[in-house]
């Protein structure tokens, strides 16, 4: 698996409750662009319409070879293909209140195909985001000190 983008401010803003992988409907000059690593999960978001999971607001930039390049063309939705039992649970899981779809991260699986990790997600709210640096500072301390105490 070849990471090509990660989304690492939905780590910070977004507590994962669970994840799963999409398959994204692409062009042939989207792929060649996203095998050279010229994409970007940035303010991006997945929403269900129509029956359907579309990806939004994803930055993929057009591949400098190709034959017509739209530049409109680089943030546009984009069908994310899941199964039909996962599709139903998602939206059940949105339906409820605070809880959003949070692309991930966008990779290359062993088969060579482009998936992303949809998150289902809630909103951290300022003091949960504190918190957690708080917790990561005591910890990272906590290592530091006994780094040269215990040598295994």
């Amino acid at each position: 698996m070849k990471i090509i983008t990660q989304n690492k401010k939905a780590f910070h803003d977004y507590e994962i409750l669970d994840t799963i992988e999409a398959g994204i409907v692409l062009t042939g000059d989207e792929v060649k662009s996203i095998r050279a690593g010229h994409a970007s999960l940035i303010g991006a978001f997945a929403n269900i319409h129509n029956g359907e999971l579309f990806i939004i607001n994803m930055q993929i930039t057009p591949y400098e070879k190709a034959y017509r390049q739209n530049e409109e063309a680089a943030r546009r939705s984009r069908k994310l293909l899941v199964h039909r039992k996962e599709l139903s649970r998602l939206v059940g899981e949105v339906s409820s209140k605070g809880v959003t779809l949070v692309p991930l991260k966008l990779y290359l699986n062993d088969r060579n195909l482009v998936k992303v990790s949809v998150g289902l997600a809630k909103h951290k709210k300022a003091a949960g985001k504190k918190q957690e640096l708080k917790e990561r500072d005591i910890k990272r301390e906590t290592s530091r000190e006994l780094r040269g105490k215990y040598k295994i």
